[in-house]
């Protein structure tokens, strides 16, 4: 059973007791990221991430590592596009340490001027990382371009220049106007007493003083795009992109069939046709994001340069067969039982529940339980699914982006195929 309470500056705190494991899962979810920054301090969430890692008041970066070491815990942390989150699992025992070593790194760390200059050496590092994974580039074009003039569009990395840009008081006055308790949850999943759970987050959290919320983004106006990125790689990386649904939306449902069927898998329609049968490309799938107030439905290959055009074609074949034809009630069901088991398979561990009351709650403002998740799915219909296919692959919506090399590659053929 899902228990929630909210201490009297505002977070909320959300678990689940479960008395047949001898673990925990404690997540501290913030609804901060990329989408809150702007140009000038772009990658400033994701840098305030590494920083609590690097030393409090009491403990050094060592000591953070080393204490959770000594207990056999593990303790990370990652940063989204609106959200992030510092986490931590151990044994039941340990749960103390956890909680401890996570409150003071959020609440007391020492964010000094010769940690930040070093790590902003090994942001930079990410960043060219980053830059040798085309797979992650060719997505994050199309939104930089389709989202243009939107928070959504920046990198949650940020860029070379903003992140050697930042300063102690930048940080400072962020963190002092975004980890506010209206915008923090925590979330506890496994063997402890809610109750006393609570009692002693609250020991830690009460500091907080309660303040204003600052809005976010409201509107976002999708741009159709065409872009390309010249890079000196065997293969070329594609995604072709459609606008789509929020998390709010009821169709939530229908879009997690729908990518299921499409891409979701090897035993889906792209994979199949593309790889399977055609031996375009080793690698095809399709994903969905969703985010607060938009979402996109994505499609992704990696293909030699000779093959490239006819991967596009044979992907809108498939669009195509699926917009004219639809699917009967045995693929239907198929998709619907794969959804569910993942769900249930992914819920029987402590970090993945803990995630998804976490993430849930933070996003939504309520819980959705596995059963209202599975009703959910149930509920999808044949004439459901098809109405919603046909309004998310709008031909006239779709954006595409292309890594690799330019010789190699007919951007005008290109162009032309997906009349663009």
């Amino acid at each position: 059973m899902v228990k929630m309470k909210t201490m009297d500056n505002g977070i909320c705190v959300i678990g689940e007791e479960n008395p047949y494991v001898r673990s925990i899962a404690l997540g501290i979810w913030i609804k901060n990221g990329s989408v809150d920054e702007n140009e000038n301090n772009n990658g400033i969430s994701h840098f305030i991430e590494h920083m609590m890692f690097k030393g409090t008041n009491k403990r050094t970066a060592r000591d953070i590592a080393d204490e959770m070491s000594e207990v056999g815990g593990r303790i990370n942390a990652f940063t989204g596009k609106e959200y992030m989150c510092y986490y931590a699992h151990t044994l039941d025992n340990h749960i103390d340490v956890a909680l401890d070593v996570l409150s003071d790194m959020l609440l007391n760390s020492k964010i000094s001027e010769e940690d930040m200059e070093k790590e902003k050496g090994v942001i930079i590092e990410e960043i060219n990382m980053y830059e040798d994974s085309p797979e992650e580039i060719v997505h994050d074009l199309i939104q930089e371009k389709a989202y243009s003039g939107s928070s959504l569009s920046y990198n949650i990395l940020g860029t070379k220049e903003s992140v050697n840009s930042f300063t102690r008081e930048d940080v400072k006055e962020y963190m002092e106007k975004h980890y506010i308790p209206d915008n923090i949850v925590i979330s506890v999943v496994g063997k402890y007493d809610f109750d006393e759970m609570f009692d002693k987050i609250s020991s830690k959290f009460s500091v907080l003083k309660k303040k204003d919320k600052i809005d976010r983004v409201k509107e976002l106006g999708y741009k159709k795009c065409f872009v390309t990125k010249d890079k000196d790689i065997e293969q070329v990386h594609l995604c072709m992109s459609f606008p789509s649904v929020n998390y709010l939306s009821k169709d939530i449902y229908i879009l997690s069939i729908l990518n299921a069927i499409l891409g979701g898998g090897i035993n889906s329609r792209l994979f199949q046709s593309i790889r399977e049968e055609k031996g375009l490309a080793y690698s095809i799938y399709s994903y969905a994001e969703t985010y607060n107030i938009t979402g996109m439905m994505n499609i992704y290959a990696a293909s030699n340069p000779t093959q490239i055009e006819e991967v596009i074609k044979a992907a809108m074949e498939e669009i195509n067969l699926l917009l004219e034809k639809g699917i009967d009630i045995k693929e239907l069901n198929k998709a619907k039982e794969q959804l569910k088991s993942n769900l249930i398979i992914g819920f029987e561990n402590m970090n993945s529940r803990m995630s998804g009351y976490g993430k849930i709650k933070l996003m939504l403002d309520k819980i959705k339980s596995q059963d209202e998740i599975i009703e959910g799915i149930n509920a999808v219909d044949l004439d459901g699914f098809l109405r919603f296919a046909r309004e998310t692959f709008n031909y006239d919506k779709m954006s595409i982006s292309l890594v690799g090399r330019h010789k190699d590659i007919d951007i005008e053929r290109i162009k032309q195929i997906c009349k663009i």
